[in-house]
């Protein structure tokens, strides 16, 4: 299928050319973003009446994606997740994830259609460099490092996780020996008590005995 580019297209052409693509790849991603449109002789004609309008737009819109790309470029994003010890996600990083992390870290609009994972989602820790498809051929690239998440294996960054979960252990043990040593303390009083009981009972017997010899 032959369709007139309305935007610069890498490996395509520039706008106002017309290119040879597949019908699905026109039908299901050219023609619904607005990037191109068929190459009929009605469109031709209706372009060259348009031309120096099309052209003063693409430009403008060229002019957007450079100023996105500049708030993105090289940015390095750290995205923390969940995973085995052998490095494996439980789960995976996609293209919303990057996307959400991205614009809430640089302030971006940057959608996840526009993130470019040509081998899926990442489902390993590592570090990777990603390119941003942001229209009118600007792209950018980033670098996605995916890290896992120390909280998970109970430890946080700097450490005080366990220093928290050490004092609580040494309270609650200092506790138990105080109630250890609470109850002891109690039996030894019971059992000095009853010891002077038995004595008080063996010397009036005694004094009994005596009595009525």
């Amino acid at each position: 299928m032959n369709v007139i580019l309305l935007e610069n297209i890498n490996n395509l052409g520039s706008i106002g050319d017309t290119a040879s693509v597949k019908a699905g790849f026109a039908r299901n991603f050219l023609f619904p973003q607005g990037k191109a449109i068929p190459a009929t002789k009605t469109n031709l004609d209706d372009f060259e009446g348009r031309r120096a309008e099309l052209m003063a737009a693409h430009d403008a819109n060229v002019g957007v994606a450079q100023k996105r790309k500049d708030v993105v470029d090289a940015a390095v994003l750290r995205i923390e997740v969940n995973s085995s010890a052998e490095g494996r996600l439980f789960g995976s990083v996609g293209t919303r994830d990057i996307a959400e992390a991205l614009n809430a870290e640089k302030g971006s609009d940057v959608s996840k259609a526009e993130v470019q994972l040509p081998n899926g989602a990442i489902r390993d820790l590592g570090e990777y460099k990603v390119s941003l498809d942001l229209g009118y051929d600007v792209q950018a690239e980033i670098t996605v490092i995916v890290a896992g998440l120390d909280a998970a294996a109970g430890v946080s960054a700097d450490g005080s996780l366990i220093e928290e979960i050490d004092e609580a252990e040494a309270e609650a043990e200092a506790e138990a020996a105080a109630e250890e040593a609470a109850v002891a303390e109690g039996v030894i009083e019971e059992l000095d008590e009853e010891a002077v009981e038995e004595v008080a009972e063996e010397a009036a017997a005694e004094e009994d005995s005596e009595d009525k010899a």
